[in-house]
Parts: structure tokens; sequence; C-alpha cells
């Protein structure tokens, strides 16, 4: 026995102690399967070339903690990198969003913006808080710029190689230790939509996919929206030539080869009847397409609803994390297509 003084008492009670730490801190090490991960100021690795924290002034926290309380609890609870990463030997601009706190490796959603060039790309402060939000639900949160964008190399070519810019974040996320990439859901929106349905094509690593006010028939957008033959113009190789654009259009166009589509994705559609970007008919033509090839889907169409949805913001957001939560952090499965029950 270990003695103090002359007080048996006040030994064992030492020795309880010493034995109640030692106890705890073995489940803190290795109860979860692996050390804390401490939370980082730097990013860069063999991929991400160069990362820097964001981080914002007192005085825009004051006034974001004042007027938007919603926004500051997500800064307060995640960091946020911008990084320049590789893709097809460019070097692109992205963000990485994570929780303060990462005691174990994190599911992971790789996040698909929509616009083009500068239009709608991500911004320090729209980054922090979208991505941050998806990583408040508990999960490390990729994004692509796409390349040529915001000084990035290389063009963006509005869904062609670009594409290449998402799919590389699957390896990007596999360098992280923070990220469990066994475990990846892609959240796109308007033309991240288009580009979510191109991975999909491509890949079989996603485990759950949602689209939001998603392009999936880039000739109907043509037909409703004059203004888009310029962009497409300017920013597809070879539209220029007449008798290529509709091959171009078509190769952009998910609603034209749903059957390509990884049927191990279940897919979480959502639109709103209002939406003027993106017709709401070619969400409910993709969601017939998708039932007639027996694709795992659900579809939530929103009355009223503009293109951002955001008359039914926290609805969005509800959805979105109860789907990537079934799906990508639990890993579950979808029951049977085929009609049954009594």
């Amino acid at each position: 026995m270990i003695k103090t003084g002359n007080n048996p008492f006040t030994a064992q009670w030492y020795m309880f102690s010493f034995l109640l730490i030692i106890y705890f801190m073995s489940f803190s090490c290795i109860g979860t399967g692996m050390a804390y991960l401490p939370a980082r100021e730097d990013i860069s690795n063999k991929i991400i070339i160069s990362s820097t924290k964001v981080v914002f002034d007192k005085e825009y926290l004051d006034s974001i903690r004042q007027t938007k309380p919603n926004t500051y609890s997500i800064f307060m609870q995640t960091r946020t990198f911008a990084i320049t990463y590789l893709s097809d030997g460019l070097k692109v601009k992205g963000y990485i969003a994570m929780p303060l706190s990462t005691p174990s490796a994190l599911p992971c959603v790789i996040y698909n913006r929509g616009g083009n060039l500068e239009f709608s790309a991500l911004s320090d402060q729209s980054a922090a808080y979208t991505l941050g939000k998806i990583a408040s639900w508990g999960y490390v949160v990729a994004a692509s710029q796409y390349r040529g964008v915001q000084g990035g190399e290389g063009r963006e070519e509005f869904g062609g190689a670009d594409v290449n810019d998402i799919l590389n974040m699957i390896p990007l996320l596999e360098t992280l230790p923070e990220a469990d990439a066994s475990r990846i859901g892609m959240y796109g929106w308007s033309r991240g939509g288009m580009m979510t349905y191109l991975v999909l094509s491509k890949s079989d690593r996603i485990a759950a996919a949602v689209v939001g006010g998603g392009m999936s028939d880039m000739f109907d957008t043509k037909n409703r929206r004059t203004e888009m033959a310029g962009v497409f113009m300017d920013l597809i190789p070879g539209y220029e030539k007449a008798d290529a654009r509709d091959t171009a259009l078509e190769a952009r166009s998910a609603i034209r080869w749903p059957e390509r589509l990884c049927k191990k994705t279940p897919i979480l559609l959502l639109h709103g009847s209002a939406d003027w970007r993106v017709h709401p008919s070619q969400a409910l033509k993709m969601a017939e397409a998708l039932y007639e090839h027996e694709h795992p889907f659900r579809m939530v169409f929103f009355e009223g609803g503009d293109h951002g949805l955001t008359e039914y913001q926290s609805a969005v957001d509800s959805l979105v994390k109860s789907w990537m939560d079934y799906y990508v952090r639990d890993r579950k499965t979808w029951p049977p297509l085929a009609p049954h029950g009594s």
C-alpha cells in the first residue's frame, strides 16, 4: 500500500483517483478506435498544395452575432480553409470545412456550387456559412470553385473536363485524417446539380446525393433562357460550331442518359414550383426517368418555392441532413423498389 503520512485512507484515495484517471484516458484514446484529432491551422498535403484558414475580424463577427445568430453559431462550431489543390495537373481553388472538434474520422460531403465563372462563386463568407452548416452536422465538407475560377488554373467548361475537379476531391478527402472517405455524399444546386449527375455517371463512390433546383435538360434551359446561349458559347469547348452544339448539350443533360447514373446512389430531388432559372418540369421529368429505370430516389416539390427554395430553408436543411445521415453517415440501404406489400 502507498502511504501518505500516517493516514492509509488518504493513500487508498490517491490510488483510486490514479486508477480512475487511467481508466477514462483509455476510453478517450482508444474507445473510438483512434486518437483525438486536434484542430489544425494548415491542411496542406500532397494534393492540397496550400491552405489558409478562414478568419473573420471581431467587428464582422460582432455584427453577425447580433444580426444573424444562426450564422454566428455555425462560425463558432466549425473551421473553414481556402485551399489550392491539384486536379489534372492544374492548380484549382476550393474550400474545406469541418467541425472544430473531430474525435474520430467523419463522413464527408462534396458540395457542388452553382453558377459559372465568378457568378455564384464561393467567397470566404459564403463558404464558411454554406459548407460550415453541413460541417456542423458532423461532416467534413469539400467544394471546388472549378478550374479557371478565383485565380485557379485552366478554363471552366460548364460540365466538361471541369467535372474532374469534383472527382479529384475524392482522393483529396482520402488524404485528410479527419475524413472517412469510405462515406461520401454529394450535394449540388442548380448548375451544381448538373455536375452531380455527371459525377454519378462516372463514379460509384458516392453513397447518396442531393440535387436542388438542378439542371437536367440543357435543351430546355437553352429554349427557355435565351441568355444562356452566351454562357454556352463562352464556356463549352466547340460550341461555336453549330453542328457540335446538340452533342455538347446532350452530354450535359442527365435526362438523356438516366441509365448511366450509379444505381447504388439514392438521389434526393428538391425543386420549387416557382423556379424561373431551372424550370420545374426538369425535376418532374427527371423523377419520372429515375422511376422508369428503377433508380432509388425521393422527390420533394415545394409549392411556390423559388430557385434557391429560400422560403423553405429550414425544411430543406432538415431534409438534406436526414438524407445524408441515413445513407452516408449510417450506411443504411433503401427498401425494395419492386411493387410489394399488402
